[in-house]
């Protein structure tokens, strides 16, 4: 494999952790604008619907960066980046739906999730297929 094809899922990794920085900052504003100072993470709805779309996309991380990789290493380093691309914009879209009203958090979390599902679900399918060949 090429080793700058690698870069693609690198930049797409890179994108998630700043993403997950922002959200980080957006927590600490929030902290400041509804008086709630660590170690506090209640008392006020709104800063807990912020507080809540960090700690979910810290949540999500811990599934998406294996798979995005596994992917990338396993299949296609572009398409992996692809899907990886959807996978930000779904959890971007997914806080700022959170931030407005707790309903609105769905479309970024089913964009999210199906862009999560297809990587990981593409690699099981395709190493448990590896594994299968390999005992034959």
């Amino acid at each position: 494999m090429d080793p700058t094809a690698l870069s693609y899922p690198a930049l797409v990794s890179a994108l998630a952790l700043l993403l997950y920085f922002g959200l980080g900052i957006w927590v600490g504003v929030a902290r400041v604008k509804y008086q709630i100072m660590p170690p506090k993470i209640a008392g006020n709805n709104q800063f807990e619907q912020i507080f809540r779309a960090h700690q979910n996309t810290l949540e999500q991380l811990m599934l998406f960066l294996p798979s995005l990789w596994l992917y990338a290493l396993f299949l296609s380093p572009v398409t992996g980046a692809i899907a990886g691309l959807v996978w930000v914009v779904g959890r971007l879209a997914y806080a700022i739906g959170y931030a407005l009203a707790p309903e609105k958090r769905m479309y970024g979390n089913g964009i999210s999730s199906l862009a999560l599902l297809y990587l990981l679900g593409t690699v099981l399918w395709h190493c448990g297929q590896l594994v299968l060949g390999s005992l034959q």
